[in-house]
């Protein structure tokens, strides 16, 4: 059953029906817990793999949920600069040092960049869309070269950060940012799960079928993408403040094309049918690069190149049709 047909035929339910009851914030909880724990008894290595995993997961939900509207963005680099940049910004000239404020101002600070390109952005589709926002994501890129007060070429440095106003030791430090990330990574999945089952993500399928039929059936096409739009701008805030709080520095590279294709490269490895598999399909990335990168150093892009073409050979819909159903199926 397409999504447009169970527009016309399934009566919207409320959040909560959508998230069958509480069991999306039990099962929450305790894949955080879990995560807590493997946190605790692993090597730091494997620690700052999977904070960064969380960090690029997180900009590549932003293109999940832009894919299911039927758009691909290759420049999400944008929104992970954007964010990265605030998150350092806030640092250097407000002294704002606990990593959950910095994570949060990365988030908003990239919706607000985001918002007045949203109402043009929502107007185009297929290659438009993704050259336009291509376009603009290397103009934030010579716009970052070229400004003194960010740092130019360079970048800019961040600082040890706090968290909940403590001071924290070099171990604990690191491990406070894993679980901030965990944390962060695991409460924007439940949001984004509520947000695709709602009738503004069904809405934002509908317009991938056929959004002449939807505008048709009364639905706002250009409030959808819209929204859409800025909720990738969001994950991709967040994410991007992650990664330069573990990295400690943000350059400009952060918005440059090869960075928004990775971002392109985990979104087709997840595939739009489960959350979880875009942050599996990350760690994935990560774990690639990094063995590609230690035994293979010269040629470690073809190796990845080579793995997403058997995944796209043998599942064309992502590792997370492996797991998950089709929407509207039973």
């Amino acid at each position: 059953m397409t999504s447009l047909n169970m527009l016309e035929q399934v009566p919207s339910p409320g959040w909560r029906g959508r998230v069958s009851g509480w069991g999306l914030p039990w099962v929450a909880l305790a894949t955080l817990a879990a995560l807590a724990l493997l946190g605790g008894i692993s090597p730091a290595r494997l620690n700052y793999l999977l904070t960064m995993s969380a960090g690029y997961g997180l900009v590549s939900l932003g293109i999940v949920a832009l894919m299911r509207g039927g758009t691909v963005s290759f420049g999400q680099g944008a929104a992970f600069a954007a964010g990265g940049y605030a998150a350092a910004w806030l640092s250097a000239a407000w002294g704002v040092r606990d990593a959950l404020l910095l994570v949060l101002g990365g988030g908003l600070a990239s919706v607000l960049v985001a918002l007045p390109f949203s109402w043009l952005l929502a107007r185009y589709r297929g290659i438009f869309f993704a050259t336009l926002t291509l376009a603009l994501s290397m103009v934030a890129y010579g716009l970052l070269s070229k400004s003194a007060a960010l740092g130019g070429s360079d970048g800019l440095n961040v600082p040890r950060p706090t968290l909940l106003g403590l001071a924290l030791a070099d171990a604990a430090s690191a491990y406070a940012l894993y679980l901030l990330s965990m944390a962060v990574a695991v409460g924007m999945a439940v949001l984004a799960r509520v947000y695709f089952r709602s009738e503004a993500g069904l809405t934002a399928m509908a317009v991938r079928d056929n959004e002449i039929r939807l505008s048709y059936l009364g639905g706002s096409v250009f409030r959808v993408m819209v929204l859409n739009h800025l909720f990738a701008a969001l994950c991709g805030g967040l994410g991007g403040a992650l990664v330069v709080i573990s990295l400690g520095h943000v350059e400009p590279q952060f918005s440059y094309w090869t960075t928004s294709g990775e971002f392109v490269f985990v979104a087709v490895l997840a595939g739009t049918r489960s959350v979880p598999a875009v942050f599996l399909a990350a760690v994935l990335l990560e774990v690639i690069r990094s063995f590609s990168g230690a035994y293979f150093p010269t040629v470690w892009q073809l190796v990845l190149g080579a793995f997403l073409l058997v995944v796209i050979r043998f599942l064309p819909q992502g590792i997370g049709s492996l797991w998950a159903r089709q929407e509207g199926q039973p």
